[in-house]
């Protein structure tokens, strides 16, 4: 499986943007293409407030995982793309595909292959949001990603993402139909869960951690009660080992478990080796007398949550949520 290297550390080459080649790019301020192939403009709501955009843009470099999936079914094909965040499945054109360059990944950007494209617009932020100065030197960027500091809370925020995609692109009534799949999922969910305590755990290297900070999203609009908080964290990462211990789960005990696998989407970090979490979960001798175990009330989120996160991914889940929960009354 390939394996991606989340790395913390930061990469000094992806700093250097004004230099060399792409010192040309860095005169094009934050104006977009002059290309001439977009059809006007459209005013958007953004993380930096209302931004002026390229309506139907040409040229496209998609960096917000988030958004992808809303792009493929808007039939957008990106001029560049991280293609190391790519999900292992359902993306495989946009791997092959040569046309499409490598944008690196948000600990390694690739500002030079970003610049070459010349594109009409850049959607940038979620995991690329610390290089947004960077890349509007090269072309408009937006950050329309969804956000836990969003009034509304993540999931509303995902809905907004996707109607301003579908501003943009001219896509409203497609944008329409995949919010209106998210909401009905959401309800189905809700309805189904009538205060049951739920785990929310994220397995890696054989182990599983607290995932409150990263999915918690999705049981805030839930009829459910995390038996853990996010734990004081301000980080949404996955990567932080708190040295949960198998016990202190079985100890409160929880109805339900829902699984983020790490290891499933990127593979296992240097040094470890990747446990599929069902088996983490099966062989945690701890857990024998749980309820969850007892009852096998586990749900183990799509391999691919963890590299997509946007609109599909929720509906999808809450889609699990609603067909595990109603199939016990």
């Amino acid at each position: 499986m390939r394996s991606v290297r989340f790395r913390k550390s930061i990469v000094v080459t992806s700093t250097v943007l004004c230099a060399g080649v792409v010192l040309s790019a860095c005169g094009k301020s934050d104006s977009g293409s002059d290309s001439g192939k977009s059809q006007g403009n459209v005013t958007v709501t953004t993380a930096k407030g209302e931004v002026e955009v390229p309506l139907k843009p040409a040229k496209v470099v998609a960096l917000d995982n988030t958004s992808f999936l809303t792009l493929k079914a808007f039939g957008i094909k990106p001029v560049a793309a991280p293609k190391g965040l790519l999900p292992n499945e359902g993306f495989e054109d946009w791997q092959k595909d040569s046309s499409i360059k490598d944008a690196g990944i948000h600990h390694e950007p690739k500002f030079e292959a970003i610049n070459a494209t010349e594109p009409d617009l850049i959607i940038g932020g979620y995991r690329f949001t610390e290089h947004h100065d960077k890349l509007s030197k090269i072309a408009k960027t937006i950050d329309i990603a969804p956000s836990d500091e969003s009034k509304e809370g993540y999931v509303n925020a995902l809905k907004a993402q996707t109607e301003t995609l579908g501003k943009i692109f001219g896509k409203e009534d497609k944008a329409k139909e995949i919010v209106a799949a998210l909401d009905k999922a959401q309800q189905s969910a809700t309805a189904a869960t009538k205060g049951e305590k739920v785990f929310l755990g994220v397995a890696s290297a054989g182990k599983i951690d607290n995932g409150a900070s990263r999915i918690g999203r999705l049981t805030q609009p839930l009829n459910l009660k995390n038996v853990l908080d996010a734990g004081g964290k301000k980080s949404t990462s996955v990567h932080d080992n708190s040295g949960l211990a198998p016990e202190t789960i079985a100890k409160l005990n929880p109805d339900w478990v829902i699984l983020l696998d790490r290891d499933a989407a990127v593979g296992a970090e240097e040094g470890t080796v990747a446990v599929p979490a069902k088996k983490v979960v099966e062989g945690m001798e701890a857990w024998d007398k749980t309820t969850f175990r007892s009852k096998d009330q586990v749900i183990y989120l799509d391999n691919n949550f963890y590299l997509t996160e946007g609109i599909q991914a929720y509906t999808e889940a809450f889609d699990q949520v609603a067909t595990a929960f109603g199939k016990t009354g």
